[in-house]
């Protein structure tokens, strides 16, 4: 189309100047630059990425296969005994997660419950309404998880505990650290009978 309508103007353009209309020599009619932009743009579609519906990345997992690969894949009476990395399960220390949507507090325990760190994203250097991000909790497990492999600790069972947007950046950045992680219980208190909501706010 470009093309065309280049050619066209050209031999307007030529019998305007009284040229004589034989063959058009390359220097009076321009074609590369439109046929270039086409080309380039062309190329640029090809190589854009396909459009992202938002589920790229995300994995997908059948459970039912994956229950019949790993027969240890929930817990059973056995599995106090049951030797990670050398130490047998009760043993192991624990890292209790407590995630507010202000703050989220990390702590390593020994077995026996005797803490041996604790860190939080106040402790870490976020100020006001950032320790409660996802980003600040994720930083703050990073940080204890460097101490916990200072101590020896390479193996750990997870608990959390509460609500709040560091719930699984914390876990993340537990694995990010170096931490191997066995086992993530959830710790978070449900009432069966909570106390009176507010009122309806009205407006």
């Amino acid at each position: 189309m470009y093309i065309k309508r280049a050619i066209l103007s050209a031999v307007s353009f030529a019998k305007r100047a009284t040229l004589p209309l034989g063959p058009l020599s390359s220097s009076q009619i321009h074609t590369s630059v439109c046929s270039r932009k086409a080309e380039d743009r062309k190329e640029m579609l090809a190589s854009m990425p396909a459009k992202d519906e938002g589920t790229v990345g995300e994995k997908s997992v059948d459970i039912d296969t994956l229950i019949n690969r790993k027969a240890k894949f929930f817990p059973d009476a056995t599995l106090a005994t049951q030797l990670f990395n050398g130490m047998p399960f009760n043993e192991l220390p624990v890292c209790n997660i407590r995630v507010s949507p202000n703050n989220t507090i990390i702590s390593v325990t020994d077995y026996k419950g005797v803490p041996r760190l604790i860190r939080s994203c106040g402790i870490e250097g976020f100020k006001n309404t950032r320790k409660g991000t996802n980003i600040a909790a994720q930083a703050t497990a990073v940080s204890i998880s460097a101490k916990a492999i200072e101590l020896g600790w390479k193996t750990i069972r997870v608990k959390v505990r509460g609500l709040g947007p560091g719930r699984m950046s914390a876990i993340k950045g537990l694995q990010m650290g170096g931490l191997n992680i066995v086992s993530i219980t959830d710790n978070t208190p449900v009432s069966w009978n909570p106390p009176r909501p507010r009122k309806q706010r009205s407006l």
